[in-house]
């Protein structure tokens, strides 16, 4: 089990129990693995991905909801750099806002504690549930089960960290989410180095803005991402000598040709990082040869 559930009981039904103050985000799953630290999150929300989320590769991660502040963003991710214990951060962030009982934020460190807070007004039903390395928080929601069935999703995943943020979403969606309904949903993932090039740490930035159906999108977006920017695995790749004249037909058939030719190809279609010299990635053989 995890750290408790805490929670704002009543009653207020349907989408008039929802309508009041701005800024009503819903739920949200805050995790760690290793050093890479991600957020999840679900609305009835217009492009909700724009204000919940926030997190520091080998730092950690937090999310800022309800009656958002989004000022906790900057400041949660600066004591979690200084190496302040969640809880810390929490309380650091709320003591002092005098509209904290309409806040909810949540938040995991780099030795893996985690945190929430749910203020006293926000709207049923609203709560939170954490335990290491991760936290879940709500608010506007079907019920308690909401957030446990996304904590159980996460635990009991093996998956990735974004896979896991997502999966734990995905319970929660389809234990009731927002009893508002649904619009929005996002990913947001930093690792050290995983980002496009091995630039910067954002290894996904995923988001559906305004959808009926917006946690499945991020499923989909997702496995676009990993065909386009993820790595090969190096146990699958098919050496190059074995299908260079079947490319090679592939490639003329599209209009490619000459030196450079697979190169250009890969360029054109956004597969360049899963480009290996002297050797092909079969995901990549599988769309050359399906492609018209």
């Amino acid at each position: 089990m995890g750290g408790g559930l805490g929670g704002v009981g009543g009653s207020a039904g349907g989408a008039r129990g929802c309508v009041g103050r701005v800024r009503r985000m819903t739920f949200s799953i805050v995790g760690r693995d290793g050093d890479a630290f991600g957020v999840a999150v679900a609305s009835k929300f217009l492009a909700v991905g724009a204000y919940v989320p926030a997190a520091r590769a080998a730092v950690g991660a937090l999310a800022t909801q309800a009656a958002a502040n989004l000022g906790y963003k900057a400041a949660g991710l600066a004591l979690l750099g200084d190496a302040r214990p969640a809880a810390d951060v929490v309380a650091a962030l709320t003591g002092p806002d005098a509209e904290r009982a309409h806040r909810q934020v949540g938040a995991v460190d780099r030795d893996a504690g985690s945190a929430s807070f749910t203020g006293e007004s926000c709207i049923p039903w609203a709560g939170h549930l954490t335990g290491p390395g991760y936290a879940v928080q709500g608010n506007c929601l079907a019920g308690p089960q909401v957030v446990e069935a996304a904590e159980a999703a996460f635990r009991d995943s093996s998956a990735t960290l974004t896979r896991r943020l997502l999966d734990a979403l995905r319970a929660g969606d389809e234990a009731g989410g927002d009893k508002r309904g649904r619009q929005s949903a996002a990913v947001y993932v930093v690792s050290p180095g995983a980002g496009y090039g091995g630039t910067d740490d954002v290894l996904h930035d995923l988001r559906c803005d305004d959808s009926p159906a917006p946690v499945p999108e991020l499923f989909r977006l997702l496995d676009l991402h990993d065909l386009y920017f993820g790595r090969p695995d190096p146990a699958t790749l098919i050496p190059w000598a074995d299908v260079a004249e079947e490319v090679a037909g592939h490639l003329e058939r599209l209009g490619y040709t000459g030196d450079g030719a697979y190169e250009e190809w890969l360029g054109t279609e956004n597969y360049e990082e899963r480009h290996v010299p002297g050797s092909i990635d079969p995901l990549v053989l599988d769309r050359l040869r399906a492609q018209r």
